[in-house]
């Protein structure tokens, strides 16, 4: 999968912005700053069908997804939520000095997605579907606040930090300085340094190798849809195996012949699972 999803595994797929319609943005008071963060309603007048809120990968944004959020929404009938964090799309970019600390993603799911969804005025419990960097955040929204949370889905995600994560987004740091990949990431952002370093610095970072939410997903007590592939070169299974060992009652679903983005490499696999999921989850509730 390497030759296919390219030597920093951020190139997979980073052609042209699919069809995502107009966003909108919305104000969010975050640690005493307004930050403006990019949303778009997926078939909102399915006013009776579970809402699953999207968040994105390490590098990505509403237009990173594509037409895959209308996909799943639309094959189970559900509502949707997509929504670029502070520092990616056409969000509020990261301030040039400001630098992430380890708890970064914390910070994302006990506070920015919380006051996005009340900025939208968003009470109900929602599924959240997560990729990567997303996924971990899902997770610890989960943890931290289970009365917002239905269920999970969540798309390769990190539980803790391993060599090979480290090594490959150093080969995405030496493509985003040599190649092309910075102007490829400039078409899902207003501000591509802002969310290219704020990630990339971050996970470099020699403090960030002890980051370990382990005894936080072990917390959880939602329905968890663990998915990964196979030949995901930024974790191995022994992430989404975690998950397994500590949430009860979660589904595995590890894909071959699928890299990082399992939604990019496996779409069909992954709507059919998540929809059947949701729905089986959802009626239960």
């Amino acid at each position: 999968s390497a030759a296919r999803t390219g030597a920093a595994g951020v190139n997979a797929n980073v052609a042209a912005p699919g069809p995502v319609g107009a966003t909108e943005r919305v104000p969010v008071i975050w640690r005493n700053r307004t930050v403006h963060i990019e949303y778009q309603w997926i078939a909102p007048e399915r006013s009776d069908a579970p809402l699953v809120v999207f968040l994105h990968e390490g590098l990505g944004s509403v237009a990173m997804w594509k037409d895959f959020p209308r996909q799943l929404c639309d094959a189970g009938g559900l509502r949707g939520l997509v929504f670029s964090r502070p520092a990616y799309g056409r969000s509020t970019p990261r301030d040039a000095d400001e630098v992430w600390g380890p708890d970064f993603m914390h910070q994302q799911a006990h506070e920015v997605v919380p006051a996005f969804l009340d900025a939208l005025g968003v009470q109900e419990a929602a599924w959240l579907f997560g990729h990567s960097d997303g996924a971990s955040i899902a997770l610890l929204m989960a943890a931290r606040w289970p009365q917002r949370v239905q269920g999970l889905v969540v798309m390769a995600p990190h539980l803790f930090v391993e060599d090979v994560a480290v090594q490959n987004i150093e080969r995405a740091r030496e493509a985003y300085e040599q190649t092309d990949l910075r102007h490829k990431l400039g078409r899902y952002h207003d501000d591509v340094d802002s969310a290219f370093w704020g990630w990339n610095r971050i996970w470099l970072d020699p403090a960030f190798r002890a980051w370990n939410i382990e005894p936080e997903v072990a917390q959880i007590r939602a329905p968890a849809l663990a998915i990964q592939g196979c030949d995901d070169e930024y974790g191995t299974l022994a992430q989404i195996r975690g998950i397994a060992q500590r949430v009860p009652g979660t589904r595995l679903l590890e894909l071959p012949d699928c890299a990082h983005s399992p939604h990019r490499d496996q779409p069909d696999a992954v709507v059919a699972a998540a929809v059947a999921f949701i729905q089986a989850h959802h009626s239960s509730a």
